[in-house]
Parts: C-alpha cells; structure tokens; sequence
C-alpha cells in the first residue's frame, strides 16, 4: 500500500494518510480482510509521530472502513464495500468546499436532497 504525505500541506498528517487509505480501498488496490500496517512501521516510514498514524486509523475505523483488532492491528473492513470509501472521500470535499463557500450544513443537505430527488 502507497501511503505519502506532504509535511508542508495545510491538510493535516492523520487525514493524508486515511485519505490514502480510501483512495486504495477505492481503486481497489487494498482489498476487503486486508492487513494495513503497523502504526509505528507505519510512522517510521511516512517519518511522522505514531499517534498520527492512530489517528488516522481512527478517522477509518469511525468512517466503517477498517477495524482495529487487538493484535491484529488494523484491518480493511469486510463490510465496506470499495464505493463506500469514495463516497467518504467524495463527503469530506464536499463539506470542505462548503465550508470554504460559507454555506451553512442545511444548505448543502438541500442541495444534496434536491440532486436525490431530481435523479430518482
């Protein structure tokens, strides 16, 4: 699995690294049962503190995509379909972008529910 990390992007450490996870999961480059790396293999490689690796698995584990089994470590849900992490990814730009425009949460549930009910 290709995990990088821009230490000078505004875009914090743990979320690069999940954000890397999804995009493999989406791509399918990481499959369904698959074992991720050890948090502190993990940080020694991407040279960044073991707790933001946890964190970043946290964020994966919190979005259903991977499960952190003691001493297994962590692990690619079998539940999660491979759809599923791009839809993550595709929720997180879009709040971020939101964020940026100054539309407030309501506003873009009403643009997301308008686009449902206009594609049905």
């Amino acid at each position: 699995m290709l995990v990088t990390v821009d230490h000078s992007s505004r875009t914090p450490l743990a979320e690069q690294i999940a954000a890397c996870v999804r995009k493999g999961l989406a791509n399918g480059t990481l499959r369904r049962g698959e074992r991720l790396p050890s948090a502190r293999e993990l940080a020694r490689t991407l040279e960044v503190n073991m707790h933001t690796v946890l964190r970043a698995y946290q964020l994966l584990k919190e979005e259903h995509l991977i499960e952190l089994r003691p001493g297994r470590g962590a692990v690619v849900s079998s539940e999660a379909p491979a759809s599923q992490a791009l839809l993550v990814e595709a929720c997180r730009h879009l709040v971020t972008l939101a964020r940026t425009q100054g539309l407030a949460e309501e506003e873009v549930l009403d643009l997301i529910r308008g686009h449902f009910r206009s594609s049905a």
